[in-house]
């Protein structure tokens, strides 16, 4: 989600835009959660590292979270695919769910956890 400047002084800088390629993903560990990041364009889309079907992360190899394609979202255990723009499952075992959404917005080039 693109926003403006941090507005609270809970914001919490996830990483620079420029860390993360375009298309491309990144792992982030915050405050103890496992998280990950996908950038498209000048958006980004932050969602918790846990596949909804097997409660695992996604990647095996570190800030590899997408597909071939660099267009979808892919979990390296079983193949589900999800869309960036809303996590949700379009194909695979855990199809109609959806991955646990993390509120972010960019200012400044930097990524900020809300």
């Amino acid at each position: 989600m693109v926003m403006n400047q941090p507005t609270d002084n809970q914001a919490v800088a996830l990483c620079r835009l420029d860390d993360i390629p375009d298309p491309g993903s990144k792992g982030l560990i915050v405050q103890g959660r496992q998280l990950f990041a996908v950038r498209q364009g000048q958006q980004v889309f932050v969602y918790a590292n846990r596949c909804p079907h097997r409660g695992i992360p996604l990647e095996w190899v570190p800030d590899q979270f997408l597909d071939s394609s660099g267009r979808l979202i892919q979990c390296a255990s079983h193949g589900a695919l999800f869309l960036p723009e809303s996590g949700e499952c379009v194909a695979g075992p855990c199809s109609g769910a959806s991955l646990t959404p993390i509120v972010c917005r960019i200012a400044d080039d930097q990524i900020w956890l809300a």
